[in-house]
């Protein structure tokens, strides 16, 4: 992993930032040589669909779901 000073960030946070998005590897930012922070790109984006059908397959439904659940004469 790069080690990027904390004052050299501070000067190029734009470019060091396109170049982490670009490279897609993590870089760290250091103070006096001590790890202060590491800059790492983000996780893949999740395409988001249509909510209507998007449980569609997770599911299984057991037994009957139309008929009431007590007896009429209980009531």
């Amino acid at each position: 992993m790069k080690e990027v000073a904390i004052s050299d960030f501070k000067a190029k946070c734009v470019g060091l930032l396109d170049q982490v998005h670009r490279t897609r590897k993590p870089i760290r930012i250091t103070r006096r040589g001590q790890p202060l922070a590491d800059v790492v790109p983000p996780s893949p984006s999740v395409r988001k669909g249509h909510w209507l059908g998007s449980m569609k397959g997770r599911m299984e439904i057991l037994g009957d779901v139309v008929s009431p659940v007590i007896e009429e004469s209980q009531r």
